[in-house]
């Protein structure tokens, strides 16, 4: 008989504490928490996925989560980890599947790079007390601009998208996520004066009065896209690929594909969302110069047109061939993006990280003088508002976030997104997982956190004599590495600390 592989976590209950409420039976989506015959709770520890819903929602604090502590023996090459994954993939014969960002030790650049300060010969500024500008502009900017005698640009400028803060949320589907996550989201975009992103699961009936803060997404399946979806938003994005897996379509399973989904997707229900790994009718820049043509034509050439790509080795020359193309907008999505699926293996060994990426493309695009063509957003794994200051200074416009606004609704990263038993409401279609998120609040807790950060952002700005986020974009001066070696910093295009 083949051994059963341990469970990961131990789920640990206080008697003396415990009053046998059963809060946690009704939270547990996972089933960890069960009743016997007896009507006594007991625990499947092999189910739980350390979610921290029964921890959270237990009114005396009785119950206790720890990593279980039985080991392997030790050895530096076939690790535990290597060993459960080649023992799951033994008893099952099927890929392994990853929700959320690449969690493997490869260096975070951002934590590797600081921020300079000005003293005394430049002066900091407090922006309690003087202007300090972050509203951001994307989109293609012409080389310079005339104006007629009644203080009008000539020529016209080209669409923009006009952002009170350079933080976009990233593109998370309805079908990946719930309804009440997409509302939460989108209200929270509004208020704040920005963007999210659909995604590729088309535009839901109930997010249509946010058009302004919407940017709709034409992924390879085309899911939802007509005429009418592409022009109720602020910008087109087509996107060929993302962080988590480059080269890799997507799959929404049947079983979450219920009728408001297949409304909105206009596929049947019950069938199955699969994204082909290619967009079928682009295999060259010609192609993707035809399809942002056909685009403009359908938006009447309202609406800036994005591309969205993954952080790959020759990310540079990628961004430069779709600058040519004729795109305003090009988002480079790093290999530690989020998602709610993914196989294992290509979320945690493909891609590069955002921060070499927006360097290298921002560098490209200067040398070749068509950096103003085109702006820049960079995502994959922003954390906090000093990663924001890092990559507008490396060359960003702005930025996507989509790992840290789930966060923000309560996501725990237990990455079981697949699985769509979300304990916290968000990565589901259970009606009764669904209901646990209350739109509202999500909405408000996304406006605290952007707010607290932008006023994070103006302090930084402020500290380097700095007010205005247009004065921070390429400027590498404001940046040092720490412990990077030479060609890590030739790459990013920044100093040593200390030089």
């Amino acid at each position: 008989m083949l051994a059963q592989l341990p469970p990961e976590y131990m789920v640990e209950r206080e008697q003396g504490k415990c009053i046998n409420c059963r809060a946690c039976i009704k939270q547990c989506s996972f089933g960890v928490h069960q009743l016997n015959k007896n009507n006594e709770i007991i625990v499947d520890e092999t189910k739980c996925v350390c979610c921290h819903r029964c921890v959270e929602f237990c009114p005396v604090r009785a119950i206790t989560i720890r990593k279980n502590p039985l080991a392997f023996r030790e050895n530096f090459n076939w690790t535990g980890k290597a060993i459960r994954e080649i023992q799951k993939q033994a008893a099952t014969g099927g890929i392994l599947l990853s929700g959320m960002g690449n969690p493997e030790p490869y260096p975070i650049y951002w934590d590797r790079i600081v921020i300079n300060a000005s003293q005394v010969t430049n002066p900091p500024i407090d922006p309690l007390r003087e202007p300090m500008e972050l509203k951001t502009f994307l989109g293609s900017k012409p080389e310079r601009l005339h104006m007629d005698k009644q203080g009008n640009p000539l020529p016209e400028i080209p669409p923009q998208l006009e952002l009170e803060i350079p933080v976009m949320f990233s593109a998370m589907s309805f079908g990946s996520i719930s309804l009440n996550a997409c509302k939460a989201i989108a209200e929270a975009a509004a208020r704040l004066g920005t963007c999210y992103n659909t995604g590729e699961g088309g535009l839901h009936k109930h997010l249509g009065r946010y058009a302004s803060n919407t940017i709709v997404q034409v992924a390879s399946g085309r899911f939802g896209v007509n005429s009418q979806y592409l022009n109720n938003c602020a910008a087109v994005e087509i996107k060929i690929g993302q962080g988590a897996k480059p080269g890799i379509g997507g799959h929404l399973p049947g079983e979450k594909v219920d009728r408001e989904i297949s409304r909105t997707r206009m596929i049947p229900k019950g069938s199955d969302a699969l994204s082909p790994a290619p967009h079928h009718d682009i295999y060259s820049i010609e192609d993707l110069k035809q399809l942002i043509f056909v685009l403009r034509e359908t938006t009447d050439y309202a609406r800036p047109i994005i591309v969205k790509v993954a952080a790959v080795h020759n990310i540079s020359a990628i961004a430069s061939g779709i600058a040519r193309a004729g795109a305003d907008i090009i988002a480079i999505d790093g290999f530690r993006g989020g998602t709610g699926a993914a196989p294992t293996r290509i979320r945690d060994n493909v891609g590069i990280p955002i921060e070499m990426a927006v360097a290298s493309v921002d560098t490209r695009l200067k040398e070749e003088g068509i950096r103003k063509h085109v702006s820049i957003v960079a995502g994959g794994s922003i954390r906090n508002s000093a990663d924001i200051v890092k990559a507008i200074a490396l060359g960003a416009d702005a930025v996507y976030i989509g790992t840290a606004a789930l966060i923000a609704l309560g996501c725990h990263v237990c990455q079981k997104c697949y699985t769509g038993k979300c304990s916290w409401g968000i990565a589901t279609q259970d009606p009764e997982l669904v209901k646990r998120l209350d739109p509202d609040q999500g909405a408000g807790r996304l406006v605290n956190l952007v707010t607290a950060w932008k006023h994070e952002i103006q302090e930084m700005l402020g500290g380097m004599g700095i007010n205005s986020i247009d004065s921070l974009r390429g400027n590498r001066d404001m940046l040092k590495g720490v412990g990077l070696n030479q060609k890590e910093l030739e790459i990013l295009g920044i100093g040593a600390a200390g030089e």
